[in-house]
């Protein structure tokens, strides 16, 4: 018992010390500030100054000016196809025949007409000259020559109707060789060998990209802005960076119904970049700002306060708010809250808040390019 009461206070300093220990760590020092954040790493731009577009925007369709049915202008059985779907033609090329026996039979008794009437012309025409020669003489009387005359005038009428009958057969002869009116693409081969075609029947559908037209819907809003002859730009969405130029053509004066839109029609000369009921992006030049001020789109970035760029000066980034107006080729117009010259962070401006430290990332040095011998 003796000894485990000498022992009874030596445990009582361990535990004391070990608890004490486990405290917590001792307050620091009053007046010291914490620990301020690293600066960010950006890149810098300058806000500069350029001439600029005002446009009105819209995504428009295209549709082909040249898009011809081809129908049958005469009646009659094809005995022919030479074109089929999916095939270039060129005006003039032969698409196909139709049985044209009919009018070739009809032409050989036209012909065989005319000779007919043309010798009972001649044979009128030379007994009205004696009748004529008659009268002169005193031998008949005036009516007789006048009959003569007569007779003779009704012949040369009858066989002015011959010409025009034959030459109504020749017409429909030709009309047999159907021939392609444009330059242009079989969309659509209606007719094959065998098929009998009334007049007005379709036999193909020939579609022409040369000359489109695009139609760009706008809201009703746009009508005071956009008139007749304003220069178009119009962009591909399979050809990024080709831009085709053009001009309104015709703003139609009434409303869509279905849409509400305003549809302003733009005539395009094509070079078979451009294919009829795709979609293109069109900018309608309204008017242009010789002074606007542009900054970089990384550079505006959008906070609680609006759309604010971050201009840096003495390795600190202050908020600005910013009035932005259109976008072009990766600028942005700042109508109201920079001025040309202003250094502004560009890369890493999403990055910062107002009063961040910020590291101006240097640029990386270009290799010279060796001088050419």
């Amino acid at each position: 018992m003796a000894k485990i009461k000498r022992f009874t206070p030596r445990v009582a300093l361990i535990l004391a010390i070990g608890l004490a220990g486990c405290g917590s760590k001792p307050d620091a020092p009053a007046g010291a500030k914490p620990a301020s954040p690293p600066p960010t790493l950006i890149t810098t731009t300058s806000a500069r100054s350029m001439a600029l577009d005002v446009t009105e925007d819209t995504l428009g369709t295209l549709e082909a000016l040249i898009d011809p049915r081809i129908g049958a202008e005469v009646a009659g059985r094809v005995t022919r196809v030479l074109a089929h779907s999916g095939e270039r033609v060129r005006k003039g090329q032969l698409l196909a025949e139709l049985d044209a026996s009919d009018f070739e039979i009809q032409g050989g008794a036209d012909a065989a007409e005319i000779a007919r009437l043309e010798a009972l012309v001649a044979q009128a025409e030379r007994f009205a000259a004696r009748q004529q020669d008659l009268v002169a003489k005193g031998f008949i009387a005036r009516n007789g020559a006048e009959d003569s005359l007569a007779q003779r005038d009704a012949l040369r009428a009858q066989l002015g109707n011959a010409r025009a009958r034959s030459q109504a057969t020749r017409n429909n002869l030709g009309r047999t060789r159907v021939l392609a009116p444009a330059d242009g693409v079989i969309e659509t081969q209606i007719v094959s060998v065998g098929d009998y075609v009334k007049v007005g029947d379709p036999l193909f559908r020939l579609v022409s990209n040369r000359i489109l037209r695009a139609h760009l819907p706008f809201p009703e809003s746009a009508a005071g802005r956009i008139r007749a002859g304003q220069p178009v730009r119009l962009s591909l969405p399979h050809a990024p960076g080709r831009v085709i130029r053009g001009r309104v053509e015709d703003v139609k004066p009434t409303i869509n119904d279905s849409s509400r839109a305003l549809d302003v029609l733009v005539r395009v000369d094509n070079e078979d970049a451009l294919l009829s009921g795709g979609t293109v992006n069109a900018s309608v030049i309204t008017g242009s700002k010789p002074a606007a001020v542009v900054v970089p789109e990384q550079s505006v970035v959008l906070r609680p306060a609006g759309k604010v760029v971050y201009v840096i000066a003495g390795g600190k980034a202050s908020q600005r708010v910013v009035e932005a107006g259109v976008k072009r080729d990766g600028l942005v117009e700042i109508v109201k809250g920079v001025s040309a010259g202003e250094t502004l962070a560009e890369d890493g401006a999403g990055f910062l808040t107002d009063a961040a430290a910020v590291t101006v990332k240097a640029a990386t040095p270009t290799a010279p390019t060796p001088a050419k011998p």
